[in-house]
């Protein structure tokens, strides 16, 4: 019987294939889990961004006005000697988002929660809801351009120059005693028979009537001078009478004050601008090495008024290496407590004060200054 052929060798069973279907759940989950991870991120990214009802506002730059800004001057005088400075007087601006054209973001609205330098309010508070940004950039811009002018005509009449000035009505108030009486177009020329030389003169003058009185206004009216009698008001701040008129000042320096200053607008420069052009126009190195911030609108009058976003300016004066900083006195309220370390306020109600404070920090003999307290 033949021989039978030799059987091969059973071998190991090789191990199965996987099922391609076996893989596709975990895939298709996978898949949904990335693209569920991406959507929410990208709709929290968009939440974040989302504009929101509120304003914010932040530590603007501050600017030395005693300085340059983009290779400009910030202040140039012609007509008399200028002297250089080797202190700084910066005036501190706030940086606000939430108005037309630049809304806040629910992000940022959170950051200026939780950020000690930052202010959180209802954008309607801050921003007039039917202006434009062309609208509110121009009411800016016109606020700086008074602000400019009243700085000058400040502290040029605090250094003793005479300012000369025609006083022309614009409008009475309706219900005052010049209701009537004053017309648009009169220019005012005496007060009581005293010449009008300044407009600063003429507060000083209504500063010492009491309300009620009956005083003799000389107009120019129609190129001839006529008397008229009108009674005065009391002033809103309790201090003195008012005229009850609408005045549009057209002054004449003797001195040319140019301010150059783009991108920052309002008129809370005004003190600071004041103190630069004086400190230009004296010998005397005022603020001597040292680094003064401030803030504060100037009336024609050297009045240093309240402004807004206080501790935000004062965050930045720290930021850009101030020691000093001169805060109106009716933001007193708002400083008290907020001071940032390494920062010293001087509390200042009008131009000649704030002199006398740079004065005495350019001489280290600041003890004695009056600051912001309670109550």
């Amino acid at each position: 019987m033949p021989a039978e052929p030799d059987q091969p060798e059973s071998l190991p069973d090789a191990p199965a294939a996987p099922e391609p279907r076996a893989t596709e759940p975990v895939s298709r989950r996978a898949a949904l889990l990335t693209v569920g991870m991406l959507t929410t991120a990208a709709l929290l990214v968009v939440l974040l961004l989302m504009p929101v009802p509120y304003a914010v506002n932040s530590p603007g730059p501050t600017l030395d006005t005693l300085g340059s800004h983009d290779d400009t001057a910030l202040i140039t005088i012609e007509g008399a000697e200028t002297f250089d400075s080797t202190g700084e007087l910066r005036l501190t601006t706030v940086s606000s988002t939430g108005g037309p054209g630049y809304p806040a973001s629910v992000l940022g609205v959170l950051v200026g929660w939780v950020a000690p330098d930052r202010l959180v309010l209802p954008v309607e508070t801050v921003f007039p809801q039917d202006a434009t940004q062309e609208q509110l950039d121009q009411q800016n811009e016109a606020q700086m351009v008074s602000s400019q002018e009243n700085a000058a005509v400040a502290a040029l009449e605090e250094l003793g120059y005479p300012v000369p000035v025609t006083l022309t009505v614009h409008d009475a108030v309706e219900g005052s005693g010049a209701a009537g009486v004053v017309q648009p177009d009169d220019v005012l020329v005496s007060f009581d028979g005293t010449a009008l030389t300044s407009y600063g003169q003429l507060i000083d003058l209504l500063d010492a009537t009491e309300p009620g009185s009956t005083v003799t206004l000389g107009v120019l009216r129609d190129g001839a001078e006529v008397d008229l009698d009108v009674v005065t008001a009391a002033r809103e701040d309790g201090d003195g009478s008012q005229l009850g008129v609408f005045i549009d000042p057209t002054f004449d320096p003797p001195v040319d004050v140019q301010i150059q200053i783009d991108r920052i607008g309002g008129s809370s420069a005004g003190t600071m601008f004041a103190l630069g052009i004086i400190d230009k126009l004296t010998p005397e190195d005022e603020a001597a090495g040292q680094v003064i911030a401030g803030t504060g609108t100037m009336d024609l009058n050297g009045a240093v008024g309240p402004i807004g976003g206080i501790r935000q300016k004062m965050a930045g004066a720290v930021r850009d290496g101030a020691a000093w900083f001169l805060a109106p006195a009716d933001n007193c309220d708002e400083v008290v407590d907020h001071v940032p370390d390494g920062l010293r306020v001087v509390r200042v109600a009008t131009l000649h004060e704030a002199r006398e404070a740079v004065e005495a920090i350019g001489a280290g003999d600041a003890g004695g200054l009056p600051t912001c307290t309670a109550g």
